[in-house]
């Protein structure tokens, strides 16, 4: 078998070189843009909804999809039954840490159960 890894030192490096340029640039450019323009209000209205929309789609995924891309319910009721703990809990307490720390506790202790 040949040989892996076939890149010399400084391929490695301008590849470290560029990879810090691309994960740095969305983080810069924004910051570097909007200090100096008023960002409309609908644009603000908008962003509210993206942490929201992205967290929900990460977890229906984990949750209600399985490895080969299909719907299933049943072998994640452990999961569901927290998540709706979950929301219980961060509407009556508007609290994220206790949300958190109530949803590791009840998927461990229901993953035990169920």
């Amino acid at each position: 078998m040949n040989s892996v890894n076939t890149w010399t030192t400084t391929q490695h490096f301008w590849l470290i070189i560029l990879g810090f340029f691309v994960a740095f640039a969305p983080r810069y450019l924004p910051i570097k843009i909007f200090t100096k323009r008023k960002i409309p209000e609908w644009f603000n209205e908008w962003m509210r909804f993206v942490p929201v929309s992205l967290f929900t789609a990460l977890v229906v995924k984990d949750v209600f999809i399985s490895s080969s891309y299909q719907f299933e319910v049943m072998p994640h009721i452990a999961e569901i039954v927290a998540g709706i703990l979950v929301l219980v809990i961060a509407y009556v307490t508007r609290s994220m840490a206790i949300s958190v720390v109530a949803g590791l506790v009840s998927v461990f202790l229901l993953s035990m159960i169920i």
